[in-house]
């Protein structure tokens, strides 16, 4: 099988997470992207659904909220359940 070489512009940030991702999986970008597709070719399309999701108003305010409080550098954080069980039981 002749291989070329391909550009692809991508986002530097998720490069990085999917090159963490795919190395984790004991692959490389260059092999993710031809299963990807491939995957394409043997389904005639993207092998998975491509939509917004439709979120309601709670879980909206619920992830915002998260937002918020991992950024809040005075919400106390737990490197551990011990620390966290501790903490929820003073």
């Amino acid at each position: 099988m002749a291989t070329v070489p391909t550009q692809i512009r991508i986002d530097a940030d998720i490069k990085k997470q999917a090159t963490d991702l795919f190395s984790t999986l004991g692959l490389d970008m260059s092999s993710a992207v031809n299963i990807f597709l491939n995957q394409c070719v043997l389904r005639g399309g993207i092998p998975f659904s491509v939509e917004v999701p439709q979120y309601s108003h709670e879980v909206l305010e619920a992830m915002e909220e998260a937002k918020r409080i991992s950024r809040d550098s005075d919400i106390p954080g737990y490197t551990n359940m011990a620390e966290l069980k501790k903490a929820l039981e003073a």
